[in-house]
């Protein structure tokens, strides 16, 4: 069952919601509909879903406040929110911007719930291993490379754009400013690849059927009306390596003329219609380029210092570690007197004498079983290269889990989860081992 929590006092719109989830075949959705502050952030802070869907055009409740906490305290609020909005009184991109510190994975106007709501939740959660990889992260760690293929859906590309730009901004690899401009540039590049590549549609078409009043989406639904068009999909593939992630976006038509392209943006300038996608993608991307024919982009992107994680709330006081390359954090079979938060840098798990995992800030945690069961050490841990660890005692613990009591939910279920990846991990080894 799916926890999806609706932040919305709009009877009407929540009514739409409900009916498209309950209408959904072959899946059980859980919905919470909170409307006051103080009901919202309980439900934020001891419930922990890992969707929700929040009404940005809401006037009747402040979102302001409930957003500030969800930033301040975005180790905790680690869901992905699927943002609705009306078109009369914003715009999408107006929204990234205002909004550029959340983890905001779809945006779409209130027109479209019926269509596209749930299709929007089925690919997130069908992502999510890569968008909620502290779950399951040691499928994520296993491969650095990854595609999608999706079909000629509009709304469904800004989806797949922002599933991969939160990849990386999970990551540590960019920051937020540099995860907003890729949403909107790889948005932008494969739409292009459906609208131009795979529907075939030229500038002067487009531009005739916008001077008739039409939209955009309306002619690529028309084109869609074709099986062998409708059949055609942008293929979009990812390689992840220590320095940079190379992004490659392909659709099935028959290209364009490349340096045609380029010549008339060189002569048309900066503000000109054409080439939106392209000229967005070059503020962010560090090289941009086509394949021959044109039906293929590549985009680099260039990894940002690896930020450190914000100092959990009420840990803010305790001593902080410096790790260099090779220092050893704890020994197998010492005492476990110290929790440690990771802030930043990447750590080697050794079990007798064995590499068996690594940890990063992905994990949060590092050494909380046996400090909750005050066991002994079951691993030696080892720094990769230069990090920072909070060093937590158990009375420091034990004091902001009082303070703030959901820490301790959140725990619990961080706990449940690696216990599920640890069985799943085993039921693997088990397989392979009969």
């Amino acid at each position: 069952m799916s926890l999806i929590g609706v932040i919305c006092s709009d009877d009407h719109i929540n009514g739409i919601i409900r009916d498209q989830f309950e209408n959904e075949e072959g899946r059980d959705y859980l919905l919470y509909f909170p409307k006051e502050k103080d009901a919202i952030m309980e439900f934020l802070n001891y419930d922990l879903p890992e969707i929700i869907i929040v009404n940005f055009s809401d006037s009747k409740i402040h979102l302001k406040p409930i957003l500030d906490s969800i930033q301040k305290d975005s180790w905790l609020h680690n869901f992905g929110i699927v943002g609705i909005y009306d078109r009369d009184e914003m715009d999408e991109e107006t929204l990234h911007r205002e909004l550029i510190g959340l983890n905001i994975l779809a945006l779409m106007d209130q027109h479209r719930l019926q269509s596209h709501l749930v299709k929007c939740v089925r690919i997130i959660e069908q992502n999510r291993q890569i968008i909620f990889h502290r779950e399951l992260a040691d499928k994520l760690m296993e491969s650095a490379d990854g595609s999608f293929e999706i079909e000629n859906d509009t709304l469904a590309v800004s989806v797949y754009a922002n599933v991969a730009a939160t990849m990386l901004f999970q990551r540590g690899y960019i920051d937020p400013v540099k995860k907003m401009h890729m949403q909107l540039g790889l948005a932008e590049l494969i739409m292009n690849a459906v609208e131009h590549g795979n529907c075939g549609i030229s500038y002067e078409e487009k531009s005739a059927f916008l001077d008739e009043g039409r939209g955009i989406m309306e002619l690529i639904e028309e084109k869609n009306n074709n099986p062998e068009i409708a059949a055609k999909k942008v293929h979009f593939e990812w390689e992840i390596k220590d320095d940079c992630t190379t992004f490659r976006i392909r659709d099935e038509g028959d290209g364009f003329n490349v340096k045609g392209l380029k010549d008339k943006l060189k002569k048309e300038g900066p503000l000109s219609l054409h080439g939106r996608g392209i000229k967005m993608a070059r503020y962010f991307a560090h090289k941009l380029f086509y394949n021959g024919i044109g039906n293929e982009v590549v985009v680099i992107i260039k990894h940002d210092k690896v930020p450190e994680a914000d100092t959990p709330e009420g840990f803010q006081k305790e001593e902080i570690v410096t790790t260099r390359t090779g220092d050893v954090v704890f020994k197998e079979g010492e005492s476990s007197d110290f929790l440690y938060y990771i802030s930043s840098g990447n750590f080697s798990v050794f079990h007798g004498g064995r590499n068996v995992g690594s940890l990063s800030p992905e994990d949060i945690f590092m050494g909380e079983m046996s400090f909750l069961l005050n066991n002994r050490r079951s691993a030696t841990v080892t720094s990769d290269k230069n990090g920072k660890l909070v060093r937590i005692t158990r009375k420091s613990f034990v004091t902001v889990v009082k303070q703030y009591p959901h820490y301790g939910i959140f725990l619990s279920k961080l706990l449940a989860r690696k216990l599920v990846r640890a069985n799943q991990i085993n039921a693997k080894v088990q397989k392979y081992e009969v």
